[in-house]
């Protein structure tokens, strides 16, 4: 008998059926609190559906008059991959122009980490970044570059332990310019120096 109720909690249910499923015991001493702690880790890695980007943008958005590139780089993420809701994480590189307006650097992740927060695929994730950039803030340009390595790859079918994917969104003048782009490219290949 499951020691804790999940009989309200459709999701906790389905990860009980699906346990029996698999051949298991969901009863058992190990499994009997494992519907409930799924369902609640499930929620947090989609609570991205409840959020809105452009809400999160908009109370950060400043009036200034600056035209060279904001980059923001290494930025940590992790995500389902929805053909298999297995996990796939990595870093993104984000970089803009403005054009008379800037957002608050700490937005960009919290953006970015609400994309990851939702079934995703890369390619959609890529752009998806780069596109609310490009609609709140209307820059000059945007790039967007993620780098990821995903479990799907690793643990299942081709099983390539040392594969990783990086796609790319550029807008503006990252996608006319090539000497943007190339500037964009080679300042994001930089390691970082200890700021210690």
């Amino acid at each position: 008998m499951n020691s804790v109720d999940d009989t309200n909690d459709p999701v906790a249910l389905l990860i009980r059926s699906l346990l029996k499923e698999l051949g298991e015991d969901p009863g058992r001493a190990g499994l009997e609190r494992t519907p409930q702690r799924v369902a609640k880790a499930m929620r947090f890695f989609t609570q991205g559906y409840d959020q809105d980007p452009v809400e999160i943008l908009n109370g950060a958005l400043f009036d200034v008059t600056y035209d060279e590139m904001v980059i923001v780089k290494d930025i940590e993420f992790y995500s389902l991959c929805e053909h298999h809701m297995l996990p796939f994480f990595g870093r993104v590189h984000v970089a803009y122009v403005p054009d008379g307006k800037i957002v608050g650097l700490s937005k960009v992740p919290r953006v970015i980490e609400m994309f990851a927060r939702r079934l995703q695929v890369q390619e959609r994730l890529t752009r998806d970044i780069a596109q609310t950039l490009e609609d709140v803030l209307h820059p000059k340009g945007v790039a967007v570059v993620v780098e990821a390595i995903h479990l799907c790859m690793m643990m299942r079918g081709v099983q390539q332990q040392n594969s990783s994917a990086i796609t790319s969104s550029m807008h503006g003048e990252f996608e006319a310019d090539s000497k943007t782009r190339a500037e964009f490219m080679d300042l994001i290949r930089r390691r970082k120096e200890s700021f210690a």
